[in-house]
Parts: C-alpha cells; structure tokens; sequence
C-alpha cells in the first residue's frame, strides 16, 4: 500500500478536500495509506512550533525540533528497504511537473513536510535527504495547498485510482506529452456556439485524428516549450 505522511501545523485543512476527491477514494480502496502528523503535539514543555529568525527580519520560522521528532518516529517505524522521499513545497524549489507526480507515485511512502510563516529552519535540508519543489513563481501563505496538489497528482496516477484511459489520454501524459485536445458535451449549440461537427459525426477513425491535431494545436499555441521548435 502506498503511504503518505503530512507533517503540518494545520492537518485540519486536509480533510474537506480529500473527503471529496480522488484521494479519498484512494484511502476508502485501501490504495492508500493516509497520516497526519500535527507538530504541535511534538512539542514538549513549553517549546513553539516556530521563533523568530536569527538575525532579525519580519515573520516567524518553524523550528527545528518538533520537525525533527516527527520525521525520525516516521523513519524509525517505517519497514526497511522501502522506496521513499521526503518532499518540502517551498517557492525556492524545482518545479514540480508530471514526471514529478509520476516518479513520486513508484515510490513506497511520500513525506510531506508543510512549512509555514517564513518557512522551516534551513538546516532541516542538512540533516534530511529532502527534496524542495514549487507549484510556481508565487508565493502561499504555506505548504499545505502545494502539498495537497502534489498528493493529488501522485495519488491519481496509483493502480486502482482511476481508470487507465483517463490517464492515457490527458494533458502531458502518452508518448509525446501534448495537452489534451478539448472536450465538449450536450447541448451541440450552445449561445450559437456549435460543437465541431466531427465529434458528432460516429466516425471513430477521423475523431481521434481530429483530437490528435487539436491537442498539438493547442500545445504549440499555449506551450511552445513543450513541442520543441523542431516541430510544426
């Protein structure tokens, strides 16, 4: 079973969502192992879940130690030998793509680590093999919504959790890694706006030529990058 574990200060934000998507689905199948794991409840005495920063500055950073603690009772307890990453979303990380979702979901166990604030104490890179990703170039007030899009990525891509024509025929994904063609459904005019007339002809063979043009029409127009100059 594939195991994710959610390393927050705010594990309520999780829930609304993955009670109503595919990640829950996943759970409810058994396809997936979900934990949670709030920071405050490693706090011992009188200890904060963030101080201020060393050198002055506005915000608040989240200390080390309760991460830390989190992060070897998850080690600790985990089976030998198992594939796993623990993956921090932070604006100065790699961005994270398709291959991305696709290389986290041949893992065993995928960490998530939420920082917050100003974010978490550097060093936590030093002392973890931890790999940093961005949804982009903005900023969110935390980890907690990048980690929910990576989980959502990941988890759709298991055996089990979504039929595999979906997967096959959506944007990045096949062999040239295009955009998807667009769809459209009932009513066939709409405001004077007709869907193209091929979608609605029964001819299978010319549909599916039809949709292999537009998905590269479409990608050449929204993401050059993607085809390469190479290409018409």
């Amino acid at each position: 079973m594939f195991t994710i574990d959610v390393v927050t200060l705010f594990p309520e934000v999780f829930a609304p969502f993955v009670g109503l998507s595919i990640v829950g689905r996943a759970v409810d199948a058994k396809i997936v192992a979900l934990h949670y794991h709030h920071l405050l409840d490693e706090l011992r005495g009188s200890e904060r879940a963030d101080d201020s920063p060393f050198g002055g500055g506005p915000g608040m950073v989240l200390r080390l130690e309760p991460i830390a603690r989190t992060l070897d009772r998850i080690l600790e307890t985990a089976p030998a030998g198992e594939r796993r990453l623990i993956a921090v979303p932070a604006p100065g990380g790699r961005p994270f793509r398709q291959s991305e979702a696709q290389r986290f979901a041949e893992l065993d166990r995928l960490i998530l680590v939420c920082g917050h604030y100003e974010g978490i104490d550097d060093r936590l890179g030093t002392l973890y093999p931890v790999e940093e990703y961005s949804l982009g170039d903005f900023v969110l007030t935390g980890g907690e919504i990048p980690a929910l899009a990576m989980m959502d990525a990941t988890v759709r891509l298991l055996a089990g959790a979504l039929n595999r024509e979906s997967l096959e025929s959506e944007s990045f994904s096949g062999g040239e890694g295009l955009l998807d063609y667009p769809s459209f459904t009932r009513p066939p005019v709409f405001r004077g706006v007709a869907v193209p007339d091929v979608l609605l002809s029964g001819d299978h063979a010319k549909i599916a030529e039809w949709r292999r043009a537009e998905s590269r029409r479409r990608t050449v127009a929204r993401r050059r990058e993607l085809v390469g100059e190479e290409r018409p």
